[in-house]
C-alpha cells in the first residue's frame, strides 16, 4: 500500500476504504443522499397517496353510481308495485303495425304512454266472428311469444290471442280481460266465450285463458279449446276448465256480442233442405253451409281441409259430435242431420249446445 504526499491511499481497495472512513464530510454526504433519496421516496409515496386518494374518490364515485342505480331499481320496483307489475303475457298495450309479413316479426307502432289505459272500444261481434278469427291463428300456426306481435298487431300469447278473437282495440292480459266480458255459469258456455284463470296472488303462476269452442261430449267433461300456447296456436279437446287449476277458471262472455242474422225460416232458422242432401258421395251448397256452421259452433275438429261442398266422413263425425253434445245417443246421434239437428245448429238463441 502506498501513501501519497496528499495522504491518498493507493492500491488494495484503499480508495473505497478511505472514501468510506477518512474523507471529511463523507457521512454527511451519505446522510444527505439518503435524505434526498428519502425525500424522493416520500414524494413518491405522497404521490402514491394522492393516487390512492384519487382511487378512493373513484371508488366513492362508483359507490355513488351503484347507489344511484339502486335508487333507480328501487323506483322501478315501486312503480311496478303501484300497478305495473310484470305479467306472464305482457302488459296491456296497443296494437302493433304491420311492418313485416314474417311470423313474429311485427315491428312496434305507436306505443301507449305508460300509465295511460286504452279506451274500452267494444266492436260488435257474433259468435261465428269470434270462432272464425280464432281459427285463423290455428291455421297459420302462430308461434307463441310474450313479446312478439303477429301481422294483425296482436301479441302472440294467450291473452293477445283472445284480444284478437274478440276484436279488442288493444292487447289485454289475464288481469284485464274480465273487464271486457260478463261472467256466466260454466254450464251456460257457448262458442266464443272464454275460460279465464288469473292468479291475482302471483300472475306468473298458472294464469291462462282459452276460447270455448263447444262441448265435445254430452257429459260436458271436455270442450274444444282454442288457445295460444307453446309451440303454436292449437285447438283440441280439453278437460272442463283446463288441464290444471280447473276449478279456478271462470267463464266470461264478450260484452260486445251480437246475435248473427240468418236467412229466415221457422223460428228464425234457415229451412232444413232435407236429409237426402247429406249422404256419402253427394255434393251441394247445403253440405258446405252445414260444415261452415259446424265450424262456427266449434264442432269442426274432424276437418283436415274444408269444409267443402262434398259430403264426407269428416262431416258425419262432426255432426255426430254436435248431436252427442245435445245428450243424444243411438240413432239420434248417427251423424246425419235431421230437422232438429239443423234447427239447433243454426239457432241464434244459443240452444245449439245442451245446458
Amino acid at each position: 500500500m502506498l501513501v501519497t504526499a496528499a495522504g491518498v491511499v493507493l492500491g488494495g481497495g484503499g480508495v473505497a476504504a478511505a472514501g468510506d472512513h477518512d474523507v471529511p464530510g463523507a457521512h454527511h454526504g451519505r446522510e444527505k443522499a439518503r435524505e434526498t433519496r428519502g425525500d424522493g421516496r416520500g414524494e413518491v409515496r405522497d404521490g402514491r397517496g394522492d393516487v390512492g386518494e384519487g382511487r378512493g374518490e373513484g371508488r366513492g364515485s362508483r359507490a355513488q353510481a351503484r347507489e344511484g342505480r339502486g335508487n333507480v331499481r328501487g323506483r322501478v320496483r315501486e312503480d311496478r308495485a303501484d300497478g305495473d307489475a310484470p305479467t306472464p303475457q305482457g302488459r296491456a298495450a296497443p296494437l302493433y303495425g304491420r311492418a313485416s309479413s314474417a311470423p313474429g316479426s311485427g315491428a312496434p307502432g305507436t306505443v301507449r304512454p305508460p300509465g295511460v289505459a286504452a279506451a274500452p272500444e267494444l266492436k260488435p261481434a257474433t259468435r261465428a266472428d269470434i270462432v272464425k278469427r280464432a281459427q285463423t291463428w290455428v291455421e297459420a300456426k302462430v308461434p307463441y311469444s310474450m313479446d312478439k306481435y303477429w301481422s294483425d298487431g296482436y301479441r302472440q300469447d294467450c291473452s293477445g290471442y283472445v284480444s284478437m278473437a274478440w276484436g279488442l282495440a288493444g292487447n289485454e292480459w289475464t288481469g284485464s280481460l274480465a273487464g271486457f266480458g260478463v261472467q256466466v255459469p260454466r254450464d251456460r258456455l257457448q262458442p266464443g266465450d272464454i275460460l279465464l284463470f288469473h292468479n291475482t296472488a302471483d300472475p306468473h303462476n298458472g294464469s291462462h285463458v282459452t276460447i270455448f269452442g263447444g262441448w265435445t261430449d254430452y257429459t260436458h267433461s271436455h270442450y274444444l279449446a282454442y288457445e295460444q300456447t307453446r309451440p303454436t296456436t292449437r285447438k283440441q279437446a280439453t278437460p272442463s276448465g283446463y288441464w290444471n287449476n280447473a276449478d279456478r277458471y271462470l267463464a266470461y262472455r264478450y260484452k260486445g256480442l251480437v246475435e248473427g242474422t240468418a236467412p229466415q225460416g221457422a223460428a228464425g232458422v234457415p229451412a232444413f233442405p232435407g236429409a237426402r242432401h247429406f249422404r256419402p258421395g253427394l255434393s251441394g251448397p247445403h253440405v258446405e253451409r252445414l260444415g261452415k256452421q259446424l265450424v262456427s259452433r266449434g264442432f269442426g275438429k274432424h276437418y283436415k281441409v274444408g269444409p267443402g261442398p262434398r259430403w264426407s266422413e269428416a262431416d258425419r263425425r262432426n255432426v255426430e259430435d254436435f248431436q252427442r253434445a245435445q245428450g243424444w245417443r243411438g240413432a239420434a246421434a248417427d251423424g246425419y242431420p235431421g230437422p232438429e239437428t239443423w234447427r239447433r245448429l243454426f239457432s241464434t238463441t244459443g240452444d245449439g249446445v245442451r245446458r
